[in-house]
């Protein structure tokens, strides 16, 4: 029976961040950058007929968090909603806090917990070496998988390096 033969070493990197993205607009503002500006100088490719940007979005998610509380501000219930887009989240989160029906059923009154809320953004980079890899946005990490040169996570991070929200 015939063996497997390792053809490549891929690797991954995490950056945990000193304190979380403030909020989905400061998140936004540093994944539309990357797509826009292209710090890591990646290039343009064909795959299967398809011409592809230097650097797309490939996945997106975005959790609103509502506490509900009672008069005396003690928590006594909550709510989540994920959503695939910022319009979405925002649309979603607004009216989580509005439902008077599930305020009513939590028996409290409703906030939006935006110190909880999560959001997460994927981009699928072609390096001018073929590679293809992602860097994953969190608000609390960024991470970089499916690469094998180091050069590209020295990109990455020096990039990294010059965005105060990612320290």
């Amino acid at each position: 029976m015939a063996d497997f033969v390792q053809k490549t070493t891929v690797k991954s990197a995490v950056r945990a961040l000193a304190s979380p993205i403030t909020d989905v607009t400061a998140f936004n503002t540093i994944i539309q950058a990357v797509i826009t500006d292209n710090p890591f100088n990646c290039t343009s490719y064909e795959s299967a007929g398809v011409t592809h940007q230097p650097v797309e979005k490939s996945r997106e998610n975005y959790v609103a968090k509502v506490i509900y509380q009672d008069g005396d501000a003690k928590t006594v219930g909550t709510e989540s909603g994920k959503y695939n887009t910022i319009a979405g989240f925002t649309a979603g989160a607004a009216a989580l806090v509005a439902s008077t029906a599930i305020a009513t059923a939590h028996g409290g009154t409703a906030i939006h917990d935006l110190a909880h809320d999560t959001y997460s953004a994927t981009l699928k980079c072609h390096d001018a070496n073929g590679e293809i890899y992602m860097v994953t946005f969190g608000r609390q990490s960024v991470s970089i998988t499916s690469y094998s040169d180091d050069a590209i996570r020295t990109r990455v991070e020096t990039w990294a390096d010059t965005v105060t929200a990612l320290a």
